[in-house]
């Protein structure tokens, strides 16, 4: 399974500016905080895309989704996971009900 195109290219985006200037680059600035910062702007992002989610205004979810993605990224690059691995493993439990799936999973 491959990635969205768009999504491929921000994949390659970040992986480039992860040695930028964290002067000049928020994504260099995030990856030289490392992976806790990373980690707390997911939390945060997915908190903020809850919120929009709850307001029903459509525009605001968008936005804050693209942001969580945006943010999952970046840590899924921090973590030597690429999209794809993710979205494989997705493809891998398709029409596995999620209650098996979860009970399938060790303690």
């Amino acid at each position: 399974m491959s990635a969205d195109p768009r999504l491929a290219r921000l994949e390659a985006t970040i992986r480039a500016r992860k040695g930028g200037d964290p002067a000049s680059s928020y994504v260099a600035s995030l990856f030289a905080k490392g992976r806790e910062k990373i980690a707390q702007k997911v939390g945060e992002e997915a908190t903020e895309t809850v919120i929009a989610a709850l307001s029903g205004d459509p525009a605001k979810l968008t936005s804050e989704a693209a942001d969580l993605l945006f943010h999952m990224l970046i840590l899924l690059d921090d973590g030597g996971v690429a999209f794809d691995a993710v979205l494989a493993e997705l493809e891998r439990r398709e029409g596995v009900s999620g209650i098996a799936e979860k009970a399938a999973r060790a303690p």
